[in-house]
């Protein structure tokens, strides 16, 4: 009956072999309990940054942001702790001083820091179920003290959001509709990429946009998504990542391609729209004021195209369906596929991690003694040379 009520950081100093909850073992934040069944006083859309440049003055200092939802409208405040001794203790959180221009309704927060130590902070402001025109700011500021203070807010960015929330042909409603992250290599230079509604086709595309500046002047927004006719399907939910040197890679949902045929995971062999597949675009930054340029076209990253719509079975009479609300079956709009996007950019290779359910369960059997398709996470991978990068 209290789910989302706390925050909570681990980290591991050995590459992952052991973990160690941080804080000294007590949440960074908590709240009194709250239930699934209300949009109610909640901590959701957590993110953290750490500061990994050794020659900066504030290496190893994490930067740990969330949204501290209460009520049916949205009024997301935006939490911030600091770690200065990697994440044995936090700072008491203290909500991030936004502009008058932001609305009560504020979440999706992505901090970042850049190889000068300068710590970035991009959100959206706008996530609101009473803004009947579904545009929201995408806002960025930075600190140069260690995250003690931050400078004015910049718009980034003003996507149109998908005014239903929900996508044609299939159940599940759109997630997160921005990310934002810092180069590793040149100071200054920071990206975003967003979801943009195209109101004309009721579709979806991805856009990309980018500051040599530290974020004070963005660049003109660009369309990720290269499929030759953009206005009959969607593309959505991108993540953007940097690695080292000049990479930086694009990666979002794509629903181009029509679903396959002989596919037993496929409820609707043919189906235009409808089926999911990973797509990525590359950039190379040149470290200059001209930034990051694309390189080649859009690359699928995925070997099979996967349903949303599924798994479409029952276990024990109910619906296997994720379902974000409470309702078997699940109402139009209310699935869910999750949020966030995994992305990120090594020395060779890039890699993303995302959804699909194309795998059956092993272990279980629906109730017509066939498998059941649930969500699984898959990580794909392609080196930077094959991208060009």
């Amino acid at each position: 009956m209290h789910p989302n009520g706390a925050i909570a950081l681990t980290y591991s100093d050995d590459n992952g072999r052991t973990w160690v909850l941080g804080n000294g073992g007590a949440y960074l934040d908590q709240l009194s309990n709250s239930t699934s069944t209300t949009f109610g006083h909640v901590e959701d859309k957590q993110w953290v940054a750490v500061n990994h440049f050794s020659l900066t003055r504030n290496v190893d200092h994490v930067y740990a942001m969330w949204t501290d939802f209460n009520g049916a409208s949205g009024n997301g405040k935006i939490m911030v702790a600091v770690s200065r001794d990697r994440g044995q203790s936090f700072s008491k959180p203290v909500q991030l001083s936004t502009p008058s221009a932001a609305t009560p309704a504020n979440t999706y927060v992505y901090p970042s820091v850049g190889p000068d130590g300068t710590v970035y902070v991009a959100f959206v402001s706008g996530f609101d179920t009473t803004n009947k025109n579904r545009v929201g700011h995408v806002l960025v500021a930075k600190s140069t003290d260690d995250g003690k203070s931050f400078s004015p807010f910049v718009v980034a960015a003003t996507p149109l959001e998908n005014p239903t929330g929900s996508f044609a042909n299939t159940r599940f409603r759109d997630g997160i509709i921005e990310n934002f992250t810092a180069s590793q290599t040149y100071p200054g230079h920071v990206f975003l990429t967003y979801e943009q509604y195209d109101a004309s086709a009721a579709t979806m595309d991805v856009y990309f946009t980018q500051s040599t500046d530290g974020g004070n002047t963005w660049s003109t927004p660009t369309r990720v998504n290269d499929d030759a006719n953009t206005a009959a399907t969607d593309q959505f939910q991108p993540s953007v990542a940097a690695g080292p040197g000049n990479a930086v890679a694009v990666a979002f949902y794509d629903r181009r391609a029509a679903c396959p045929a002989g596919d037993p995971s496929i409820t609707t062999p043919g189906a235009a729209n409808t089926c999911i597949t990973v797509s990525l675009q590359g950039y190379s930054d040149s470290g200059t004021a001209a930034g990051a340029r694309p390189v080649g076209g859009n690359v699928n990253m995925s070997q099979f195209a996967w349903d949303p719509e599924q798994p479409a079975q029952k276990l024990g009479g109910l619906s296997q369906y994720p379902c974000a609300g409470h309702t078997d079956p699940c109402a139009n709009g209310r699935g869910f596929i999750g949020d966030y996007f995994g992305l990120a950019i090594s020395g060779t290779r890039v890699y993303t991690l995302s959804v699909s359910t194309h795998y059956p369960a092993q272990a279980v059997r629906a109730d017509d003694g066939g498998p059941i398709y649930y969500q699984q996470q898959v990580l794909g991978s392609v080196t930077r040379a094959a991208l060009g990068l």
